[in-house]
């Protein structure tokens, strides 16, 4: 990873995230393009490897946006904890010798976003307290951002939405703890994302959204953090966990509303978007994209378990690995599906959902057993069947994916961004 740009953004005294994004606009004043940060959920070993090389055949930074179910102090669902998720995000940049910014992120930071957390019913003392620890352990790691989310209370009725005032007081203590905690160990500046989690609602009503940032301004104020104001904030763009339409014309409206107080927005959920494009032509700041890369690899499996049984039909191969069966087996009997179930649907039996829902479901939960034994074995035994008889499985596998990436890295108008940002004009 090309140092240079982290060094530029140190000596300017600014998070790297805030570099490039001010990078971005000086740019967009000049040409007239404007630019979306493409943010990758890395659920697995395959789509980590298959960002970094999409954004070296980019020549672009890739942002990497871990939720805490993923990568957390108890190694999440893909095994790593904080240190580990930057060493391997590291050593797999070497290994291609990638030469793009990378900034590594939590996404969705705040109390009872970890499934556990709400499983395990904790108090709001002890789901801020874990939340903390985990921020800590993200800053001593190395990252360079942390999307501070308390949009979530489970001690309301179902029907009742957390207060505004709320959201922005726990907001407040997170970062205020952040920044104590990285001042104290003498690190590097962060930056920071706010904003709400669209599954449960939030910050949708414009009126709420303007509160919001009065009420931060004036909180961030009182603690003698003015520069620490947030540069991302996630705004509801009409995409959410069943929606793929852009809206540009709320967007313009909630990027012109950021802008005055100086942040960008955030997009969620922008997996499968029909119309990418419009991101950066609404002013979009950055956007993140998950699941679909969960659908990628997945699908570029099951092409692989095909082949496999062509070839032990033919007799060139002695076992087969029965990767398919193996991962929906590890689905259900994981329960997570059942996190996506709607209130129509039984939760009871996976089966009694249509074919299509299965496939849905299996297809969305896969990220969260990939590092399971009995699938890595599979896995495992798959490839190498594959491979002895000349198939390069895993290039089939990230290429897939990539081809994925390489569509946003396009039409977010990424494509060289590095060039720019190792440019010595001032930034405004």
């Amino acid at each position: 990873m090309n140092p240079v740009v982290r060094q530029n953004a140190k000596a300017k005294d600014i998070s790297l995230m805030e570099y490039i994004l001010k990078k971005n606009k000086a740019l967009a004043r000049q040409s007239g393009l404007r630019r979306t940060i493409l943010a990758a959920c890395p659920n697995s070993i395959s789509v980590m490897k298959a960002a970094l090389r999409s954004a070296k055949r980019a020549n672009a930074p890739i942002k990497f946006a871990t939720t805490l179910n993923q990568v957390d102090r108890d190694g999440g669902y893909t095994g790593l904890t904080p240190k580990q998720f930057v060493q391997t995000i590291r050593q797999e940049a070497r290994s291609i010798n990638l030469k793009s910014p990378v900034i590594i992120a939590i996404d969705h930071g705040g109390p009872w976003l970890k499934d556990r957390h709400r499983l395990e019913k904790l108090s709001l003392e002890e789901a801020m307290r874990e939340v903390k620890l985990s921020f800590e352990a993200a800053i001593d790691a190395g990252y360079d951002l942390i999307h501070v989310d308390p949009t979530i209370d489970i001690t309301l009725n179902p029907n009742e939405i957390i207060d505004i005032k709320v959201v922005v007081d726990r907001t407040v203590e997170l970062i205020k703890h952040c920044e104590n905690y990285r001042k104290g160990k003498g690190l590097p500046r962060i930056a920071y994302e706010v904003g709400t989690e669209e599954v449960h609602g939030g910050l949708v009503d414009l009126m709420v959204f303007k509160s919001f940032f009065e009420l931060l301004k004036t909180g961030l104020e009182k603690e003698g953090l003015v520069d620490t104001w947030p540069c991302f904030v996630v705004g509801k763009v009409g995409t959410d966990l069943h929606t793929t339409e852009f809206d540009p014309e709320v967007a313009a409206t909630i990027v012109k509303i950021a802008d005055d107080y100086g942040s960008v927005i955030k997009g969620h959920y922008s997996d499968n978007v029909t119309n990418p494009e419009a991101y950066p032509t609404s002013g979009m700041g950055g956007a993140n994209v998950g699941p679909e890369y969960t659908e990628r690899e997945y699908e570029s499996l099951m092409e692989l378990a095909e082949i496999e049984h062509q070839l032990y039909d033919d007799g060139k191969i002695a076992k087969l690995s029965n990767l398919k069966e193996v991962l929906w087996q590890a689905v259900i009997s994981s329960n997570r599906w059942k996190k996506w179930l709607s209130k129509e649907e039984d939760p009871s039996n996976f089966h009694a959902n249509s074919p299509q829902r299965q496939e849905w479901l299996i297809k969305t939960g896969c990220r969260y057993i990939w590092q399971q034994p009995e699938v890595e074995m599979a896995r495992r035994l798959m490839y190498c069947n594959l491979e002895q008889n000349n198939i390069k499985a895993e290039e089939i596998v990230l290429s897939k994916i990539e081809k994925a990436m390489d569509k946003y890295y396009f039409m977010f108008n990424l494509i060289d961004l590095n060039e720019h940002l190792l440019e010595e004009e001032p930034i405004i």
